[in-house]
C-alpha cells in the first residue's frame, strides 16, 4: 500500500472512531458547559484550597512524599514522574478541581515502572518524530517505508501506555473525589450528589474525548510524515 493509501486508511479510521464515540462539536460544547457550571463552583468553594485538597488526598492514599505546587498561570494540571511532583493549574473557579486534583494524585501512586517508562518513552517517541521529520524534509532518509513502519509501531506502544495510565486515573478519580468531598462534611448530601452526578456526566463524554485525542495525536504525526514522504 502506498503512502497516499495509508493516509486514506487512517482518515477513515478516525472518521469511524469519531462516529462510534460521538466525537463532535456539540458534545465538546456540552462538556465545556458542564465544566463551567457556576452554581456547582459555588458549592465546591466551600471545600479547602487546591493545595490542601491535594495534600489531604495524598495523605488519604498514603503517599505524602510527593511535592505539590500550584501554578496559577497554567491551565493544565499534571504529575511529573521523574521529579515526583504534582503541578496544580489555575482550577480554583471550577467545580471539577476536586476530581482534577484526585486524578493527578492517582497518577502519583500508579506503577512507577510504567510511569518512568512513559516519561522516557514519550520523549524518545517525540525525538524520533522530529528527527524523522527533519531527515525526510532534507531528503536524508533512504528507507522511507521502514521509517514509517517503525514510527507506526512506536505510536501504537505510546498510545497503549498513555491510554492505560489516563483511563486508570480517570476512572478512579471520580470515586476518590466523592469520598474526599463526603469526608469534609461541609456539603449537604444533596450538594454532594449534584457535584458527583455532574462528574459522571462530564466523564461520560470526557473519557471518550481523552482516548480519541490521544489516538488522534499519534495519527496526525503519522500522517504528517506520510505527507512529507509524498511531496519530498
Amino acid at each position: 500500500m502506498g503512502f497516499l493509501g495509508l493516509i486514506l486508511v487512517f482518515a477513515i479510521i478516525l472518521i469511524v472512531l469519531a462516529f462510534v464515540f460521538d466525537i463532535n462539536l456539540q458534545n465538546f460544547k456540552q462538556m465545556k458547559s458542564i465544566g463551567e457550571d457556576k452554581n456547582l463552583s459555588k458549592i465546591t468553594d466551600k471545600l479547602p484550597s487546591n493545595i490542601k485538597v491535594c495534600k489531604d488526598i495524598l495523605k488519604k492514599i498514603n503517599n505524602t512524599k510527593v511535592e505539590v505546587e500550584e501554578n496559577k498561570d497554567s491551565s493544565t494540571s499534571l504529575y511529573i514522574a521523574i521529579t515526583d511532583k504534582i503541578h496544580i493549574a489555575n482550577v480554583k473557579d471550577s467545580f471539577t478541581r476536586i476530581q482534577t486534583i484526585a486524578h493527578e494524585c492517582i497518577h502519583s501512586i500508579q506503577n512507577r515502572k510504567i510511569l518512568l517508562f512513559n516519561f522516557y518513552y514519550s520523549n524518545a517517541y517525540l525525538f524520533y518524530f522530529i528527527s524523522a521529520l527533519i531527515m525526510l524534509i532534507c531528503k536524508a532518509m533512504p528507507y522511507k517505508n521502514t521509517c514509517i513502519s517503525i514510527f507506526i509501531m512506536l505510536s501504537f506502544v505510546y498510545y497503549v501506555v498513555r491510554s492505560y495510565l489516563e483511563n486508570d486515573a480517570m476512572v478512579k478519580a471520580r470515586y476518590l473525589a466523592k469520598e474526599y468531598i463526603e469526608e469534609q462534611e461541609v456539603l449537604t448530601k444533596e450538594e454532594v450528589n449534584q457535584v458527583v452526578n455532574k462528574y459522571d456526566e462530564l466523564n461520560n463524554i470526557g473519557v471518550k474525548w481523552t482516548n480519541f485525542n490521544l489516538f488522534l495525536g499519534t495519527v496526525i504525526k503519522v500522517i504528517i510524515l506520510l505527507i512529507i514522504c509524498i511531496i519530498r
